[in-house]
């Protein structure tokens, strides 16, 4: 099925006035008939969106939303959707690289979904993707397409395995195949994404190798990616960020039937509170409402002989990341001290990947900390995606521990743009690219 647009009844339904439809009420977000029959990455329908930053300063950049044909983990055919962008007065047949942002979610809530958070009139107090605008907007300045797919799903399935790269390598398909963001099949793609939103990246590097290897994909920033989830989840588990698994457990209950066993037999009713009340808060409200929360305080047996089980260790090991190798190159930030991801996970995430042969620069940072590290980040992630898609070598592979990523005459710079940046989205100016592209070759689009 081509690009279409949906009916006028449709837009007027799906934007309800100025603010917009919940995706589960969206009738834009439901696949039409047959789609399941069509190649992953296939565009079902397309719609130009107004975004704002928190749903109230108007954002003045070209946005579009693709439902496009995409699988589960399961390898079973559902719709996904994606949020595309261009600078403002941004000409299509220039040549530009595309950005793939996967953001860091980190909620089952509909409501942090990118597609809805990052729209004019959305009520998502309390999303990460809303404050990471802040720092994506610095791509389209450079003048690159960015895409920000909805990598959890329709179902917000936090800290699934490979799906998340499903949904965003089929959203980079989409993207190339979008006529008005003039990108195609020679496109060159980068990756990024921090903590939940490098957890999410890592599966798209990983899964691209055998799922979608005509991507032209040539490098990947993974920010505190999480490396392996049940190191997460057993250090986070009574502390004041007890939101962040206790989230995880509300969204895979759905994939692993052990863990929904778990849930339905051996948590109190203070525990299936708890549950409930993560798989309908933001982030930053599960933060602040289940803080310092133990599970072995809401379950009927000590938590470490539930964990042992057979089940749940098999669904642990399903979700560590590391266990298949890239094939682009790959810079991992993180800090030593994040009180979130502890560095050991990425750690050994970063062994596997080069026990596999992958390319890492791994750079750990000892004034940072988990929230700080991805500003203070953003200048030398964006330098060096801006190196690979110039087709420039990686010349500092290895490991480098420093004491600020920030703490250098061209990363000072890079953190000025990015104030400047800052500033024009939250006064709603024109994110216009600062330097023009080179026009495209039509021999080269035609190859």
């Amino acid at each position: 099925m081509t690009a279409n647009s949906v009916g006028v009844a449709d837009e007027l339904a799906s934007t309800g006035g100025h603010r917009p439809l919940l995706p589960s009420l969206d009738p834009f977000y439901r696949p039409p008939g047959g789609f399941a029959t069509t190649a992953p990455g296939t565009i079902l329908r397309s719609r130009k969106i107004d975004l704002a930053l928190f749903g109230i300063i108007p954002q003045q950049v070209s946005a579009w939303q693709l439902l496009y044909r995409s699988c589960d983990l399961h390898g079973t055919p559902e719709a996904a959707i994606t949020t595309v962008l261009l600078p403002l007065g941004a000409q299509p047949d220039e040549d530009r690289p595309l950005l793939a942002f996967q953001t860091a979610m980190d909620a089952v809530s509909e409501k942090c979904s990118p597609s809805y958070a990052l729209r004019h009139g959305a009520h998502a107090l309390g999303s990460i993707t809303q404050l990471e605008w802040f720092l994506v907007a610095n791509a389209l300045r450079r003048g690159w397409a960015v895409s920000i797919a909805d990598h959890e799903g329709l179902h917000g399935n936090f800290g699934a395995p490979r799906e998340p790269g499903y949904r965003s390598l089929d959203g980079i398909r989409a993207a190339l195949r979008f006529a008005p963001l003039g990108l195609g099949p020679d496109t060159k793609v980068g990756v990024w994404g921090y903590s939940g939103g490098g957890m999410a990246s890592s599966w798209a590097v990983e899964m691209a190798p055998s799922y979608a290897p005509e991507l032209d994909i040539v490098g990947a920033v993974l920010g505190a990616p999480v490396g392996d989830p049940q190191q997460v989840f057993d250090r986070l588990n009574g502390t004041v960020y007890a939101g962040f698994p206790a989230i995880v457990i509300a969204a895979l209950r759905r994939l692993y039937p052990a863990l929904s066993s778990l849930i339905d037999h051996e948590l109190t009713p203070d525990g299936h509170r708890f549950v409930v009340h993560a798989e309908n808060s933001t982030p930053i409200g599960a933060l602040i409402g289940l803080a310092k929360k133990n599970v072995d305080d809401l379950m009927h047996r000590p938590l470490a002989e539930v964990l042992d089980t057979p089940e749940l260790a098999a669904m642990f090991d399903d979700l560590r990341l590391g266990n298949t190798t890239p094939a682009c190159p790959l810079l991992v930030v993180q800090p030593v001290h994040d009180q979130v991801i502890h560095m050991p996970g990425i750690d050994g995430q970063v062994a596997r990947y080069r026990r596999g042969g992958a390319t890492v620069t791994y750079i750990r940072d000892r004034l940072s900390e988990h929230f700080s590290l991805l500003p203070l980040s953003t200048p030398t992630s964006l330098e060096w995606i801006a190196d690979r898609f110039a087709g420039k070598p990686v010349r500092d592979a290895g490991d480098k521990t420093v004491w600020s990523v920030a703490a250098s005459p061209s990363a000072a710079r890079g953190l000025l743009e990015v104030a400047v940046t800052a500033a024009m989205v939250a006064l709603g100016r024109p994110l216009r690219q600062q330097q023009p592209t080179a026009p495209r070759i039509a021999s080269a689009r035609a190859a």
